[in-house]
């Protein structure tokens, strides 16, 4: 899931893809890398200028269109957590509805059953949009985000969400400090288990940074290990800004694992 951003003021592109052109020219980039999903959003998840759901739909709605004009056969994903932004961008061509924000709009659910799309259904702590975790406390995280999850999950199902299209997402560094987003990591097998697919957001994140004390900038090799790790314990979907280096990762582990034959294999046979 190739992150495709419509702000001027995102954490990592610091609004690279703000300009129309720019964001086209991304989508091709990313759908020529490797994407499958191309995740649109038009507000950053941090604190900043307020946007309105007036004005994120202006940002996407159009946008959503003509992406799904151009490429017919990728997945679109819309960023928000307003169902009146949801309902516009799904009449427009989206797929998914990625729900950053964890049911605080309880009736995103009924848009995504609407319109026939799929649900990412994240783990935030009951955080609001836009707001940065301050001193947050589990007893249990992974706990927490099963049971979080599973019951917007189990909602959206009886809604009329296609179960294959319901997605869970534990949501790092959403709700949680940088030892809960690790814990979270390391645990991820425990999410896998309840049968849903899984999608983690970790690229370029502050659990990384803080793990390693590496700026924005220089976060890759610590996302792509947090990567390695989670393909492994069960993760499906990977939101991502680097593109053709995640998806080298996730082909290694699918050929370690045994379900990716490897592209080549003449050592030792020639």
């Amino acid at each position: 899931m190739a992150i495709v951003n419509r702000t001027p003021d995102s954490f990592y592109d610091r609004g690279a893809t703000w300009e129309e052109q720019a964001a086209y020219d991304r989508v091709r980039q990313v759908v020529a890398e490797g994407a499958d999903i191309v995740d649109i959003g038009g507000v950053k998840a941090a604190p900043g200028e307020d946007v309105t759901p007036a004005e994120e739909i202006r940002r996407i709605v159009d946008f959503v269109g003509n992406v799904r004009a151009e490429h017919p056969g990728v997945v679109i994903s819309v960023d928000t957590w307003r169902s009146e932004v949801a309902r516009e961008a799904c009449a427009a061509g989206a797929d998914l509805i990625n729900d950053a924000w964890g049911g605080y709009d309880p009736e995103l659910a009924a848009v995504a059953a609407e319109a026939g799309a799929g649900l990412v259904c994240t783990h935030t702590g009951g955080a609001r949009p836009r707001t940065r975790p301050h001193r947050v406390d589990y007893a249990d995280v992974v706990a927490d985000v099963i049971e979080y999850t599973t019951a917007l999950a189990d909602r959206a199902e009886a809604l009329g969400v296609d179960p294959a299209g319901i997605l869970l997402d534990p949501a790092h560094d959403f709700g949680k400090n940088t030892w809960h987003s690790l814990e979270v990591t390391r645990r991820l097998g425990e999410l896998a288990e309840l049968g849903r697919p899984l999608l983690v957001s970790l690229s370029n994140k502050d659990f990384v940074g803080e793990t390693l004390d590496l700026p924005v900038g220089e976060r890759l090799t610590g996302t792509l290990a947090a990567t390695a790790v989670c393909a492994w314990l069960g993760a499906r979907v990977f939101r991502v800004h680097e593109v053709p280096e995640t998806r080298a990762v996730l082909d290694m582990v699918a050929t370690i694992l045994g379900v990716r034959a490897p592209s080549r294999t003449v050592r030792g046979l020639a």
